[in-house]
Order: C-alpha cells, then structure tokens, then sequence
C-alpha cells in the first residue's frame, strides 16, 4: 500500500507539471504567431521578398533626330549587351574555348576576351590602385560578373547564344538595348555630334546631341517581379512599379536633299583647292530655316576612327574671323537709307591706292571715280571706305550692329562666337576705314548668313532657325519653338531695293562674281577676300580667307548661301575660288 501510495504522488508530481508546463503553450504559440504574422508582418514580409522578388530598371528609347520631311538623321537599332559569369567556367579550357568563340563572332582579340574571363579579381578603390585585407595582401574575390561587348546586333548575338549552347558553357546573359546609329555617316556630323556608352547610358560629347539632351534622353521606369529559386522571372508576379518614357524626337529645318546637294558641292571644291577649312550654309531668308550646313574636314561618328577634335568642331558657328568685302553692303546700304549717298554719288579712288593717316588702303584694281553703285559691283575698298567717313563712327557702328555683328545668332551651338564688333569709343583712328570693308572686325560664318538674309527678306532681318519642331512619341504631341519676329533694317524701301540692284551687278559682266551667275535667273551677291590675321603675329603672307555670299532669285529669294574657304591652295580671289561652287550647287 505504501508503494502504491508513493506511486500515487508521483505521477501526481507529473501531471501538475506537464500540466503546468504545456498548458501555457498554446497560448504562447499564439501569442508568438500572432506576434509573427500580424505586429511584425511588414518586416518579415519584406525579408522575404528580398529573397523571391527582385527590382529591374528599364529606359525609354533616346530620341532621335529627323530632317524636316521625316528622313532619319540620328536613330536606335536593337542590340545585346553580353554579359558572362566567368565564375561558371570549370577550368581554364572551358575560358579558352569561350575567348575564342566571343573573338570569332565579334572580331575582338582573343587575348582580351581570356583576360576578362578571369575567374578572380582583385578589388580595387576609386582610383584603381589595390585594395588589401587584413592580411596585408591583395583583397581577391570570385568574379560573377564581366561585361564581354556593348551594341552587339541581333544576328551575332543570336549565333553566339547557339554556339555557346552547343558547347554547354552556360556562361553568358544577353541584355536588350539600343545603339545609337547614324545613317547618313558624316552628314551633319559636326552639327549632330555623338554619343558614347557609359554605365549603359548614352552619354552625349557634343553637337545637337549634346545640346537637346534634356529633351532627347528617355526616363526611367522599374518593373518588380517574382523569380523562381533558380533566378527565373516568374510572370504571374510581375508588376511594374513605373513606366520608362521614350525621350522626344528632334525635326531640323535641313532638307536632307538639300544637305546632300551641298555636301557633294563642297567636297568638289575641297578636292580642288585643298584648303584647310571650308564652310557652307543655306538657309531660307523668308523664315530663317537653315535648309543645310556643313563644314570640311568631318568625321564619320559610326567610325570613331575618323574622328579628330579639329573636325569635330562646328567651327561655322566657332570660328570669328575677319570677312573682307562680303561685309560691304551693310554700311553703304545704310548709308543710302539715311541719305548720306545715292547709287550715282561719285566717290574719288585715288588710282587704286589711298593714304589716311599716313596708312596706305588700296584696291585691287586702279579705280579713279567710281559711281557708289560701281563701288559694290567692283569691290573697291577706298569707295567703301570713304562711304564710311561720310556717315561718322557711331552711324557706321549702328549699321553694322543692326545687321547682327557682335552677337551670337542663338542657333543651338554651345560655343558659339560673339565675334568682334567694338564700341565707338574703343575705335582707333583707322576704324572708321577697316571696319566697313570686313577688316578689324570678326564674325562667324552663320553671323554673315544671318545679315545676309536680312537683304534677301525685304530688309527684314530674321531668326536664324535649325529646329523645326519636337514631337512626343509617346504622345504625338508637337511643339514648335518660340521664334522671334523679324525686325526691319531699312526705313526706307526704295534705298534696300536700290542696293539688291547693285548687287546683282556683282554677278553680272564687270563685275567680281560673274562666275556666280546663273542662266536664267538674277543673282544678287558678293565676294570677299580677305588676308588671315593669326593671334599675335599679324598678318600671314600669302594665306587668306575667299568668300562668296548670294541669294536668288535676287528680288524674291528662294535662299541664301554662304561659302568661305580657310587657306585655299592655288588661288586665292574668291572670284575665282568660292563664287563658281555658290552656282554649282
């Protein structure tokens, strides 16, 4: 009985602690589930998704760039990215196998592509100089990652994605983008400039693609989805958390068959004359469109090979330099407007050779008197000269900066020239004689097309204009820029009228540009040669710039065009060297 007793109690004893003990557990089950699942929910859901979800960055298209009709300038085209883990590789068989596979098919060394298949790195700072462990020595990690080639097109990536299946390597990714593309080579160049990839982002080095970056580059979205325990994106949860936008597209006001017209015109005149530099523009006066621009020497921006930072340069916007006779027709027109000659005033030429404060001016022929009128047709630097001290320094000056000298025309060009146009109060004796026949001051090519489409259009000086318009591809939404009005240059119509007269007179016998005529059609126009001053060394011998700007037809101009060569070889009068190309193209 007493061992029944002792049994009694001690089963007793276990009972009340079992009961003690796993009574309480349900309730502290709970508490703890409800703990899990409901107060620390977020963070534990978020662990998890760090695990089962993963977050992909997209980017809209960058825009692209069309001439006025629509035809493609700058464009994309879809490509690969290739990507290897060279930590899948087995052994260094397995890295020579798929060094020379990605050589073969994307004509790369084969050396190079072993190298970034290096299964090891060595971890590095900011400036790539070693980093070390705790060791002491070089801080080593398995590489998983190593960009092989950007831009690959579709086909090759294609026939690489079956080669390597093939050999069972399993060791590349392929990631869809774009490539930045330029059709039409080296059209446009100097004004369209490139981009480069960097980060895989198209980063812009110069030229409209630079400047319109802004509008042009696309936004970026993000799209989260569900991935399996291998990595693969699972399509039942994938959501996208922002959409990417394409950036806009940019229309030019060049024509491309206008652009072709001129490119093939300088490039014959380039050949013959080997000069250092040439540039031409067109543009319409009635609206101040740039129908084409172009310079020599270009370059090719899908062969970077062909580039030099001289040729890349949109040097017609950036180069000021001294016009010569080109810039005549502004101070005698105004001085026909104001009153201060007539066409048929007659202005003494001294023979050809003229000595103002004690320093020689002359002419490149011995003119005696010449009618105002004949001073244009003939080019003659004394007539225009003397021109000038009837008017007085500051009516001169206000000629020349009415007609644009001395600012920049607000084309898209990030280093755009001013030019040099001086106050009167900065000018030397001479000035008043220099400055009027294109010597002492300096302008950039597009300057003189500007003024000159002033005396095309009426009198009316235009905005100079090389955007037409921005589209919104998302939207189709089209945006014009503002353009500001045109402003008058003469108060008096007939005295403009009677200078387009007088210039035609320069394309016509006796005159210095008849090689600028056109059967069948009136030209107005004018030469320009003009010796190349050189920074801090004066006037350089035997080397100069030629010039010849006109417009036709003379009394309602379709366009005006502007060409001006940079040290021609063989000849140097633009008579003879600029004004036969203006008729050519």
């Amino acid at each position: 009985m007493a061992m029944t007793g002792s049994c009694d109690s001690i089963r007793f004893r276990m009972r009340f602690l079992a009961a003690l003990f796993l009574l309480p557990a349900p309730f502290l089950l709970g508490a703890r589930l409800y703990y899990l699942q409901v107060i620390d929910h977020q963070y534990y859901l978020q662990r998890a998704r760090e695990v089962y979800t993963t977050r992909k960055t997209t980017s809209g298209k960058r825009g692209e760039i069309y001439d006025v009709n629509g035809n493609l300038l700058v464009g994309n085209v879809p490509c690969m990215n290739i990507v290897a883990d060279p930590s899948r590789l087995k052994n260094d068989a397995e890295r020579r196998k798929l060094a020379f596979l990605l050589a073969h098919f994307l004509k790369g060394d084969r050396t190079e592509y072993f190298h970034a298949l290096r299964p090891t790195r060595v971890r590095t700072d900011s400036d790539g100089k070693p980093l070390l462990n705790a060791n002491g020595k070089p801080d080593i990690y398995e590489s998983k990652y190593a960009m092989i080639a950007r831009g690959v097109p579709l086909d090759a990536a294609e026939k690489i994605k079956a080669v390597e299946k093939r050999n069972r390597l399993n060791v590349l990714s392929y990631q869809g983008g774009y490539a930045r593309v330029y059709p039409k080579g080296s059209m446009l160049a100097n004004v369209l400039g490139f981009t480069n990839v960097e980060n895989d982002r198209d980063v812009p080095q110069l030229g409209l693609e630079k400047q319109l970056h802004d509008q042009m580059s696309g936004s970026e979205g993000a799209i989260i989805y569900e991935r399996s325990r291998q990595g693969t994106p699972l399509s039942y949860g994938m959501h996208q958390v922002k959409e990417c936008q394409d950036g806009k597209n940019i229309y030019l006001t060049v024509s491309e068959p206008i652009q072709a017209i001129l490119e093939e015109g300088i490039d014959e005149a380039y050949a013959r004359w080997k000069p250092k530099t040439i540039y031409a523009a067109i543009a319409d006066p009635k609206t101040g469109a740039i129908l084409a621009i172009s310079q020599r020497p270009g370059f090719d921006p899908n062969d970077r090979s062909t580039f030099t930072p001289e040729a890349a340069r949109s040097r017609i916007a950036e180069d000021a330099i001294e016009p010569g006779s080109i810039a005549k027709p502004f101070s005698i027109g105004k001085a026909l407007d104001w009153g201060f000659v007539t066409p048929n005033t007659a202005i003494d030429c001294e023979h050809g050779r003229w000595m103002y404060l004690n320093r020689p001016l002359s002419d490149s022929h011995q003119y005696d008197m010449l009618t105002v009128a004949q001073v244009i047709q003939k080019s003659s630097n004394i007539g225009t000269a003397k021109v000038a001290l009837l008017m007085g320094k500051e009516r001169v000056y206000q000629a020349l900066r009415q007609f644009g000298f001395g600012t920049r025309t607000g084309l898209p060009f990030s280093s755009e020239t001013r030019g040099r146009l001086p106050e009167p109060k900065y000018w030397d004796g001479l000035s008043i004689t220099r400055f009027p026949i294109g010597y002492s001051i300096m302008v950039s090519p597009l300057q003189m097309l500007r003024a000159y489409c002033a005396l095309a259009n009426d009198g009316w000086l235009p905005q100079l204009r090389l955007i037409d318009r921005i589209e919104n591809p998302e939207t189709g939404e089209i945006t014009r820029p503002a353009v500001a009005k045109p402003i008058q240059m003469f108060e008096h119509p007939e005295a403009h009228r009677q200078l387009i007269e007088m210039m035609m007179t320069v394309t016509r016998e006796g005159g210095t540009a008849k090689a600028a005529a056109i059967p069948g059609y009136e030209v107005a126009g004018k030469t320009g040669t003009s010796r190349k001053y050189i920074m801090g060394k004066g006037y350089a011998p035997g080397k100069y710039f030629s010039s010849f700007i006109g417009f036709v037809p003379a009394r309602d101009p379709a366009f005006v065009m502007l060409i001006t060569m940079d040290e021609p070889v063989g000849a140097f009068y633009a008579s003879t060297v600029a004004a036969p190309y203006f008729k050519t193209v």
